[in-house]
């Protein structure tokens, strides 16, 4: 293989495969970076084509290059990753040399050991397309579920995206037990799909999701329930991941359907009053909120650990009440909205409280929501 390639392509493709790679892989092919220059991954005859695949996720993209003599090699992709980053503006030049790679770039030379492409696993093909989705939409609302996904690898089901289809509504959920995210929205659905359901990694499509939303995209879901696979396309840049076998947990039922107290938050103010307050609250117990009539009382702590206090102007439907949470979980709940104003709602300070957005004049803004277990008050 001998071939010239622009530096910035080649240095954003490797970086963009190499994220997706394992730190540790269980074999050392599995941490490499395929680079196919018209050889059998049926790549372009003037597209250098850099893969990646672990049998969970693989990430495949193409990058225009001139190519004197086409073949595959394999080398580590984190260390080419870092090489490709640090390369000086300039053409590069990539030419394997018996069981080595040489790299050239101005004055910068380097050679690099390969490893057996013949023992690299084969990339799997991407998914029948279940439809398209406006890049940046679906790159926020993926990260306003992801918050809430669970990171405890003992229970995969609470790890995972629920990604429902129905007709030209897509809807996310995630939840930890403690807290749950759901976000609908409207997509294009390729014609003859059916309604459907699948359990996606959350931290793999989160980060897919952010690095192919880009404004101005659209990216592309493809299906392939049997193969157990969803894939994401844009900006020419495929990837794929392998769906948790896991049942998701039956969270409809969770979704509290009234309420007896209404509250509408500034999120700015509230947010940073949390973070002051909750400075002394041990561990992140939690912070108490005190709603009152026009008055929002924060607190935490208490005579062992100090205590601090904060009060806010809010808009206020109910009676008295004391509720309290995990400080951090709320932050993150009201960050996630990505919206001024926010509406709580709640039944009993021991019950699930709802988060919504909301617009200037406090009507909620449809779409998401966040619900968020109580912390129980002592005594």
């Amino acid at each position: 293989m001998k071939i010239r390639v622009e530096r910035d392509g080649l240095a954003d493709a490797v970086a963009w495969v190499a994220r997706s790679l394992p730190s540790r892989p269980p074999v050392p092919v599995l941490g490499g970076v395929l680079l196919d220059a018209g050889g059998e991954s049926g790549s372009d005859a003037d597209s250098l084509t850099v893969s990646g695949f672990d049998y969970e996720v693989s990430a495949t993209v193409g990058v225009p290059s001139t190519i004197a003599d086409g073949g595959r090699t394999l080398v580590s992709g984190r260390l080419l990753a870092d090489i490709t980053k640090a390369l000086p503006a300039q053409p590069v030049d990539i030419a394997v040399e018996g069981a080595r790679v040489s790299i050239t770039c101005g004055n910068a030379r380097f050679s690099l050991p390969t490893m057996p492409v013949e023992d690299y696993p084969e990339l799997p093909s991407q998914p029948e397309l279940a439809g398209e989705v406006a890049g940046e939409a679906f790159a926020q609302a993926v990260a306003q579920v992801a918050v809430a996904a669970g990171k405890d690898d003992t229970l995969p089901m609470l790890t995972g995206m629920r990604v429902e289809i129905t007709g030209s509504t897509l809807t996310l959920v995630a939840t930890d037990r403690f807290r749950l995210a759901m976000r609908e929205f409207n997509w294009q659905p390729t014609e003859g799909i059916t309604d459907s359901a699948v359990l996606v990694p959350a931290r793999t499509l989160a980060d897919a999701a952010k690095s192919l939303g880009s404004a101005g995209t659209t990216v592309q879901i493809g299906l392939a329930g049997g193969d157990g696979l969803l894939g994401l396309s844009g900006s020419g840049k495929f990837t794929t991941t392998r769906l948790l076998d896991a049942e998701f947990p039956p969270y409809r039922q969770l979704l509290p359907s009234d309420h007896s107290s209404r509250a509408i938050l500034h999120v700015p103010a509230l947010t940073e009053a949390i973070k002051r307050v909750s400075l002394v609250a041990e561990r992140g117990t939690q912070v108490r909120l005190e709603f009152g009539d026009g008055s929002l009382r924060l607190a935490a702590g208490g005579d062992d650990e100090g205590s601090a206090e904060e009060e806010l102007p809010v808009d206020y439907e109910g009676e008295p009440v004391t509720i309290a949470f995990n400080p951090t979980y709320l932050a993150d709940g009201l960050g996630a909205l990505h919206a001024e104003r926010a509406e709580l709602t709640f039944t009993t300070p021991n019950r699930p409280a709802l988060i919504k957005p909301a617009d200037d004049n406090g009507d909620v803004v449809p779409g998401y929501l966040y619900l968020l277990m109580p912390v129980r008050l002592p005594g």
